[in-house]
């Protein structure tokens, strides 16, 4: 078949809540018209209308966090060493040491749509959707999980929407060579507004942040705010993921991209 794209990516933009308030990008646009006192001190005696139409160029300045977007996480924001659970704990490695193999493999989608917003994913139910779905996990192959978050983005829950990945189904995953994996929600956690209500109750730190952890005992990256998972089949499809290159960072922007090419699987 001719080769096909999917965006799996989120808009960076204002005044779209998709990341805490206080977290959120901020995006300031100059047009044409409003940019020629930028341009005349590399020209001097510069009038606009030597321009052509009396237009400069168009320019934006964003104010960002490198977790703002669609955007995929190094082992370094999670913890500070990782893999200990394969018998050599190591520094954590930052987004410009990932793997450029880990971030462009075949992809696997799980669909989580039914759990409910704070459900905690479990191991078992990895291996009931991966058998669902008629699937052997392969090393580096790249599991996408399409929760309920992914129909809320754009509105005011999508923070708190869908279910999260815990430390038994993330290290199901590692465990059988997976090294990168995604979301359409905010977290690849349970919500914080779920798990703050857990942990009020027991107090048992570990209920925090308990996916991402993982990374400590094996190292992985994964993607957060991915979109559109719900127009992907199970399998049958490359993912390309390749993060922005920003020098000692834990996180770096992706435009996530499935791709349908009969040339590439036959590769696999």
């Amino acid at each position: 078949m001719p080769r096909k794209f999917v965006d799996l990516s989120i808009f960076l933009e204002n005044d779209v809540l998709s990341d805490p308030p206080a977290f959120a990008p901020k995006i300031q646009y100059f047009t044409h018209e409003q940019t020629y006192e930028q341009i005349e001190p590399f020209f001097p005696g510069l009038k606009k209308e030597d321009l052509p139409d009396g237009e400069g160029w168009a320019v934006e300045l964003v104010q960002l966090s490198t977790h703002n977007g669609t955007h995929l996480d190094a082992p370094y924001h999670f913890h500070s060493t990782m893999d200990k659970a394969l018998g050599e704990k190591k520094p954590a490695i930052a987004i410009h040491d990932v793997p450029l193999e880990w971030c462009f493999q075949p992809g696997v989608k799980l669909d989580f749509r039914h759990f409910a917003d704070g459900y905690v994913v479990t191991a078992a139910d990895v291996e009931a959707e991966l058998e669902r779905i008629g699937h052997t996990l392969s090393p580096l192959e790249i599991v996408v999980v399409n929760t309920r978050a992914g129909s809320r983005y754009g509105h005011n829950d999508y923070v708190s929407a869908g279910a999260g990945m815990g430390y038994e189904a993330t290290m199901y995953l590692l465990e059988r060579g997976v090294r990168l994996t995604g979301t359409d929600a905010w977290s690849w956690d349970a919500p914080f507004v779920h798990t703050a209500k857990k942990y009020g109750e027991t107090h048992d730190a570990s209920l925090i942040w308990e996916g991402h952890k993982a990374g400590r005992d094996i190292g992985y990256c994964h993607i957060e705010k991915l979109h559109n998972l719900e127009a992907l089949p199970p399998t049958g499809f490359f993912i390309s993921c390749f993060p922005h290159k920003i020098r000692g960072a834990s996180a770096g922007w992706t435009r996530a991209v499935a791709i349908f090419d009969d040339a590439l699987m036959a590769s696999v």
